[in-house]
């Protein structure tokens, strides 16, 4: 069995207009919202073999919350560069090179790509993966390079505004 989390970065703050896109920070529901979530996988019993990221600072933040709620050293988190501005096709090429000694892996990106990989692999489509929304995928396979669509796979959401106001 493979699964892959994949987690849209937390809101993020637009009081800078100047800054550069890529280094835009959390903003307060985004710091609340990535560690409820990562608290709430972990809750579960989620056990998670790599944490991968976008280089980007709000995705990269949200992913040191769900380190260290798996009690990850943040400093084992892998930052991808292909992950930022990444089409799904990029994102499922990652995941087709993992390896197969990892069964669980949470990756870390951007809308509108993770919202079109969770289409990728849902039964029924959604508009839009909201922010530090989480899409978990379960596939019955032994390699990476078999994590696709026609391998069956179970599909399961967790946003935080089905359990925050």
């Amino acid at each position: 069995m493979k699964t892959v989390y994949f987690v849209r970065h937390a809101k993020s703050s637009w009081d800078y207009p100047g800054m550069r896109d890529i280094e835009r920070p959390l903003n307060e529901r985004g710091l609340r919202d990535a560690p409820f979530m990562a608290q709430l996988l972990a809750s579960k019993g989620v056990k998670l073999d790599k944490i991968i990221s976008s280089p980007a600072n709000r995705a990269y933040t949200t992913a040191t919350f769900f380190a260290s709620s798996f009690q990850i050293p943040i400093s084992d988190i892998i930052v991808y560069p292909d992950i930022y501005e990444a089409w799904p096709e990029q994102i499922m090429r990652i995941v087709h090179q993992l390896p197969n000694e990892w069964a669980t892996v949470a990756i870390f990106g951007h809308n509108p790509t993770f919202t079109a990989i969770a289409n990728m692999f849902a039964d029924e489509p959604i508009s839009n993966l909201p922010t530090c929304g989480v899409v978990q995928v379960e596939a019955p396979v032994a390699h990476w390079l078999d994590f696709q669509k026609h391998a069956s796979p179970k599909v399961t959401y967790y946003f935080p505004k089905q359990y925050l106001p």
